[in-house]
């Protein structure tokens, strides 16, 4: 039995994070934190999200020098982060330092340099040594690294639907030099729980943002090894992501040769492969399944993925890293 705190408990990823800990027969939900300023400390998780009644029975701890000290000398094995990067910049060297085995489910290390996170974060990054120490936690493709990492970066939700659809076709070598165009829309609760305007009910419209310069850009070049142009969108439904990817092929590439890459996928119990039969969010709406659909024409071919930003976009996948870290599979808990 492996015991969890998650920091950052109150948010959409947290509470769902925190859920799948409760039910998993091999994790033990031994604490959840929120800032020593949150609104929601002292609070019942499950006063915020009434649907978990009788499982998220548990009070929100405020993060302090006294709760510091309680984790530091605890049987805390992980620590999950599900706070804003600035944020989680800082707390993972603390609980680093202290041994723990960190889930950052953050941006604060997944790039791979300071100047990233200068250009698409705005701020300099105070531990760039460990950039390149951090483990991606794509699990499909970068697992066997995981079980040993101190400090997993969780994957972000647009770059875990981009990557699992392009990397086949990268490593079997069908794509053009070309970038590819990647148009994703993100349900509304990819914006965090925190009240805005732009999330509030009678305002939210189909709207795309970040044009050029969206963080999950330099994230899923780093990992595909190829530019892309990614377009996300705001959505008016609460949860889920759709991406429609256009790819420009190697001359002479067939059906056939881009069926067969996808094939490196085939025995992943979380990815459905659907071929010519294109994914929908409803098809994955509270599920944590990958779904991949494409279609070809010439040296076009347009994919398309559909994931639940909370469950394989942040929770499921975070899970996915315990499991391996744990030496489980990494679907366990995530299957039912």
């Amino acid at each position: 039995m492996f015991n969890v705190a998650i920091v950052g408990a109150s948010g959409y990823s947290g509470a769902e994070l925190a859920s799948l800990v409760a039910r998993h027969p091999g994790l033990h939900l031994s604490g959840c934190y929120v800032s020593a300023q949150s609104l929601d400390k002292g609070k019942y998780l499950s006063e915020l999200y009434p649907e978990h009644t009788g499982l998220l029975d548990v009070s929100l701890l405020p993060l302090t020098d006294e709760t510091f000290a309680d984790i530091a000398d605890s049987d805390v094995d992980y620590v999950c982060l599900c706070t804003d990067h600035k944020v989680s910049v800082e707390l993972a060297q603390t609980f680093l330092a202290m041994g723990k085995k960190v889930f950052d489910l953050s941006g604060a290390y997944r790039l791979k340099s300071s100047a990233d996170y200068e250009q698409y974060y705005g701020f300099s990054h105070p531990y760039s040594q460990w950039l390149d120490k951090a483990q991606y936690g794509l699990v499909e493709w970068y697992g066997d690294a995981l079980s040993e990492a101190q400090l997993v970066a969780v994957p972000g939700c647009y770059p875990t639907a981009a990557l699992n659809a392009l990397k086949p076709l990268k490593q079997a070598d069908l794509l053009s030099d070309d970038a590819i165009i990647i148009n994703a829309v993100s349900g509304v609760t990819g914006a965090g729980r925190k009240a805005s305007l732009t999330t509030h009910f009678c305002e939210v419209s189909l709207t795309p943002y970040g044009l050029f310069n969206h963080r999950h850009t330099p994230e899923i070049e780093r990992y595909l090894a190829h530019p892309v142009l990614f377009t996300p969108h705001l959505g008016n439904f609460p949860r889920g992501i759709l991406e429609t990817i256009y790819v420009s092929l190697k001359p002479g590439v067939s059906d056939h040769q881009v069926a067969q890459a996808y094939q490196v996928l085939a025995d992943e119990p979380l990815i459905r492969l659907k071929g010519a039969a294109l994914p929908s969010i409803k098809g994955v709406a509270n599920r944590a399944f990958v779904d991949i659909g494409w279609q070809q024409q010439g040296q076009q071919l347009i994919v398309t993925v559909a994931i639940d930003n909370l469950l394989k976009g942040a929770a499921g996948q975070a899970l996915q890293c315990m499991n391996l870290a744990s030496q489980y599979p990494h679907e366990q808990g995530l299957m039912g």
